[in-house]
């Protein structure tokens, strides 16, 4: 079980929704946290509530030069969470090219650029911790998700290689696979949202990932997961046919 007491974490993309709400289960813990994200403001306002040590340091995860500044300024951790993500629905006949490519560019190459720059260090001290945030829409292609789903489908590979690379050493990678949010992000939706979570209920699961240091990934919520996780297994006239 994991001792939180000491331990130093770095939220990227903690300003509000999921990662606000999983920063305050971390400070709770007894955990120092650091949030990051690009809005200074709901920063400072975050770490104001948190009840434990706490600082906000600005990052853009867009900009590789960006995230070794704030890393530089945070010094060693040990462990960060990437949580940074963008969202816009959007299906392949309405392609929004400028969108697309900020969600690939946020919500996965960000998650490139933050792994590269705390990894060599953990690696280099054979101890670490890095969770990254997928999502069940990462299984397989889904109508409307033209840059989401492939981009959170990237975060997920890297993931598993990251984990194929470094579950013998002393650094631990882990995966959580949220899936609908009750987020800004999903307010745009104009679709029903089955088995929508609280940020505040996604965060318990994250939490609980975290703790149990013999777990790799968990998918939230379970019993909707498996709608996605068992798609994989169906032949592909079968799946459009249903999903498409």
């Amino acid at each position: 079980m994991m001792q939180w007491q000491g331990k130093k974490y770095w939220l990227v993309g903690a300003s509000e929704g999921l990662g606000a709400a999983l920063a305050h289960k971390l400070s709770a813990a007894g955990a120092e946290v650091i949030v990051s994200a690009r809005s200074a403001d709901r920063l400072d306002a975050l770490v104001a509530e948190l009840p434990g040590r706490a600082r906000a340091v600005s990052v853009d995860v867009t900009d590789a030069q960006s995230v070794a500044t704030a890393l530089a300024e945070i010094g060693e951790i040990d462990g960060t969470i990437y949580l940074a993500g963008v969202y816009w629905p959007m299906a392949a006949g309405e392609w929004n090219a400028e969108h697309a490519v900020a969600m690939a560019d946020v919500n996965f190459t960000g998650a490139l650029r933050v792994a590269g720059a705390v990894l060599p260090e953990m690696v280099a001290r054979d101890a670490g911790h890095v969770v990254m945030t997928g999502s069940l829409s990462g299984f397989r292609g889904l109508p409307g998700a033209i840059g989401y789903g492939a981009s959170k489908a990237g975060v997920m590979s890297l993931a598993e290689s990251m984990r194929a690379d470094l579950w013998r050493t002393g650094v631990r990678v882990q995966l959580a696979n949220p899936g609908f949010i009750k987020t800004r992000l999903t307010d745009k939706n104009d679709f029903k949202m089955p088995f929508i979570m609280t940020p505040e209920a996604a965060a318990q699961e994250m939490f609980e990932l975290m703790c149990d240091d013999t777990a790799f990934v968990r998918h939230f919520p379970r019993g909707f997961s498996y709608l996605f996780r068992l798609s994989r297994f169906l032949p592909d006239w079968a799946y459009y046919r249903l999903f498409a």
